[in-house]
C-alpha cells in the first residue's frame, strides 16, 4: 500500500513558457466593478493609457545605428529577453512632464529596499506565467486545473505582498503612489477578495485530501486513506537494541517531470471520484477564472523592468567610476550643456576589457547651435558626436544620462547622416547619395530636431566640400536646429556666430599619441601641425638653429 500526493512541484523556466503569458486578457479590466477604471495606468507614461506604447514609438531608426544605440541597448536588456523591453528604448516622452515623471519614479528605484520588493513581485509574476503556462501544456483536465489554482494563489500572494510593501514605505513619485493607491483599492474589490478566498479554499482542500493505492498484481485500487495503526515506531524501538551501525538508505525518489502517464492519471480520476464535491468545485473554477489576471498589473510588471534592467547597466558602469547624472531637460531653450560625458556604448564595451574611458564637456549659449568638429583623424570626433546624439535621445527617454551634470533639449527627431559605403547595386555616387539624405533631413526637420553629420561631403574635392558644408550649414541654421557636424574643413567653424569649434587634440610630445579630448578652441590646423614639427625637429627655432651650427 502507498501513499502518494496529488502532484509534485515542478516550475518550469523556459522563455517561451515566460513570453507566452506576457499577453493579458482582454476581459480581465472589463470585469473590474462598476466598469470604472481605477487611477493608474502605465509607470512608464504618465498620461498614456494601453495604446501609448504604440502610438509613441519612432519610426525612424537609422540614427540608432549611427549613435550605436542598437548596441547600447542590447547591453542594457541582457538578462531581461523574457521581457521584450527593447521597444520602449524606441519611444521617446514628448514633453517635460512626462520626463520628470519618469525621473521621479527612478530615483526612489534607487533605493535597495524598493527595488528589492519589485523584483520580488516580478519573480512572482514569473511563476504565475509558468504556472499557466504549463497548465495549456497539460493533457488531463484535473491535472490542468490543479496548475491552474497554484497560478492563481501565486498571482494573489504576488499582489498582497507588494501592496503590504508600498505601504510601509515613504513614496514620494506620483508613479509610485499611483500605484500604491491601484494596488489598495484593486485588492479591496471583491472580484478579488472573492478570487483570493475560493482559490485558498481549494488549495486547502487539495492538500487535505489522503489516499490510499492498493496495488494487486496488475490491479489498482484508489481509496479513502482511513486512519490506521503506525506499527514503525513500534518496531523501530523493538529493534533498535540491536542496532550497530546505521542503516543503509534503500528509498528511490519520485521523478518530478510535471506531465503524468496513463497510470498516474487513472490514479487522479479514481482520487476525483472520491472527492468529487471538490473537484467538481476545482473544474469550474478554472474554466469561469480564465481571465484573472489585472491587465494593468500585467502591464506594470513588464515596464517597471525597464527601469530595473537601466539601473543594473548604469551600477555597473559607476562601479567603474563613471558618472551619471539627472539631466535638466526643456523644451524650447538651446542652451545645452554636459560636463564629463562620455560614450556610452564605447564605455561599456571598456569597461568589460578594464579601459579607460575619457569624459569630454561641452556647452551653448545665445546664438550658438552648431558644433564644427575638426582635428586629426582618429582623435575622438566621431565618439563625441555620438556622445551629444546619445545624450539628448536618453534625456528624452526621462533616463540617466553619462556626466556629472547636464542640460539638454527635449527634442522631437535625432537625424544622423554618417558617411556610407557605396554599393554596388545603388546606382548614385556617395556624394548624391548624402545630398539626397540631406534634403530628406531639412524637409523633415524642425526647429527643435537635431542633426548629427560625420565626415559629410568628405568624398569629394576639398573646394567642393567647403562649398558644400557652407550650404548645409546654411539650411541648418535656418531651421534653428541642434547639429553637431565632424568634418575636415576647418574654416566652417566660423561660417556663422551660430558655429562653434571644437577640436580634438594630440599629445604635445607625442602626436602620434591620441588624447580623445575635445576642446572648445578656434580651429587653425596648427595645433596638430606643429606637434608633428616638434616631433621631427622642423619648427622654424630648431631648423635656424640647426642651419647657424
Amino acid at each position: 500500500m502507498l501513499t502518494v500526493g496529488l502532484r509534485t512541484q515542478a516550475w518550469g523556466r523556459q522563455l517561451d513558457i515566460l513570453l507566452a503569458a506576457l499577453r493579458p486578457s482582454a476581459n480581465a479590466r472589463d470585469a473590474a466593478e462598476g466598469g470604472d477604471r481605477l487611477g493608474f495606468e502605465s509607470i512608464l507614461f504618465r498620461t498614456g493609457g494601453q495604446g501609448a506604447d504604440v502610438a509613441a514609438r519612432e519610426t525612424n531608426t537609422d540614427f540608432y545605428v549611427d549613435l550605436h544605440l542598437e548596441e547600447v541597448v542590447t547591453s542594457i536588456v541582457a538578462g531581461y529577453e523574457e521581457y521584450d523591453l527593447a521597444p520602449f528604448f524606441h519611444m521617446p516622452l514628448g514633453s517635460v512632464e512626462e520626463v520628470a515623471y519618469r525621473h521621479a519614479v527612478l530615483r526612489e528605484l534607487e533605493s535597495d529596499g524598493l527595488r528589492s520588493h519589485l523584483e520580488e513581485f516580478a519573480e512572482g509574476m514569473r511563476l504565475v506565467r509558468a504556472e499557466l503556462v504549463q497548465a495549456r501544456r497539460l493533457s488531463y483536465p484535473y491535472q490542468k486545473a490543479i496548475w491552474f489554482v497554484d497560478a492563481v494563489r501565486a498571482y494573489c500572494l504576488s499582489v498582497q505582498t507588494l501592496r503590504e510593501a508600498l505601504e510601509g514605505l515613504s513614496l514620494g513619485a506620483e508613479g509610485l503612489l499611483a500605484l500604491r493607491s491601484y494596488l489598495a483599492e484593486q485588492v479591496s474589490t471583491s472580484i478579488f477578495s472573492d478570487l483570493e478566498a475560493e482559490s485558498a479554499r481549494l488549495q486547502e482542500g487539495l492538500h487535505a485530501v489522503r489516499y490510499r493505492v492498493e496495488i494487486r498484481g496488475r490491479r489498482l485500487t484508489v481509496s479513502h486513506d482511513e486512519p490506521g495503526v503506525d506499527y514503525s515506531r513500534e518496531i523501530e524501538e523493538t529493534f533498535r537494541k540491536f542496532r550497530q551501525t546505521d542503516a543503509k538508505d534503500y528509498r528511490v525518489g519520485f521523478r518530478s517531470y510535471p506531465e503524468m502517464n496513463h497510470v498516474e492519471a487513472e490514479v487522479l480520476d479514481q482520487v476525483a471520484r472520491l472527492n468529487q464535491s471538490l473537484f467538481t468545485a476545482l473544474t469550474a473554477f478554472a474554466r469561469s477564472r480564465r481571465d484573472f489576471l489585472d491587465p494593468t498589473l500585467v502591464r506594470f510588471d513588464r515596464e517597471v523592468q525597464v527601469y530595473l534592467a537601466y539601473l543594473a547597466f548604469v551600477r555597473r558602469l559607476r562601479a567603474a567610476g563613471l558618472p551619471f547624472c539627472y539631466p535638466e531637460v526643456c523644451e524650447d531653450a538651446k542652451a545645452v550643456r554636459a560636463v564629463d560625458t562620455f560614450d556610452l556604448a564605447l564605455a561599456d564595451r571598456l569597461v568589460g576589457t578594464g579601459g579607460a574611458v575619457v569624459s569630454n564637456d561641452f556647452h551653448l549659449h545665445g546664438a550658438e547651435r552648431i558644433f564644427v568638429v575638426s582635428g586629426p583623424n582618429q582623435g575622438g570626433k566621431t565618439t563625441f558626436a555620438r556622445t551629444f546624439g546619445q545624450l539628448h535621445h536618453l534625456a528624452r527617454l526621462g533616463l540617466t544620462v553619462p556626466g556629472r551634470e547636464a542640460r539638454l533639449l527635449l527634442c522631437d527627431r535625432i537625424f544622423t547622416l554618417f558617411a556610407r559605403s557605396e554599393k554596388v547595386e545603388d546606382l548614385r555616387g556617395r556624394l548624391q547619395e548624402e545630398l539626397v539624405r540631406l534634403r530628406g533631413i531639412l524637409a523633415n526637420a524642425t526647429e527643435r530636431s537635431i542633426l548629427i553629420m560625420n565626415e559629410t561631403f568628405s568624398s569629394t574635392t576639398l573646394q567642393d566640400a567647403r562649398f558644400l558644408g557652407r550650404e548645409a550649414l546654411r539650411h541648418v541654421i535656418g531651421s534653428d536646429m541642434l547639429c553637431v557636424y565632424v568634418t575636415f574643413v576647418d574654416e566652417l567653424s566660423t561660417f556663422s556666430e551660430a558655429t562653434v569649434s571644437m577640436v580634438s587634440t594630440v599629445d604635445p610630445e607625442d602626436p602620434a599619441a591620441r588624447t580623445y579630448k575635445i576642446l572648445r578652441r578656434p580651429a587653425d590646423g596648427l595645433a596638430y601641425a606643429m606637434a608633428i614639427a616638434k616631433k621631427h625637429r622642423l619648427t622654424y627655432d630648431m631648423l635656424r638653429d640647426r642651419l647657424a651650427r
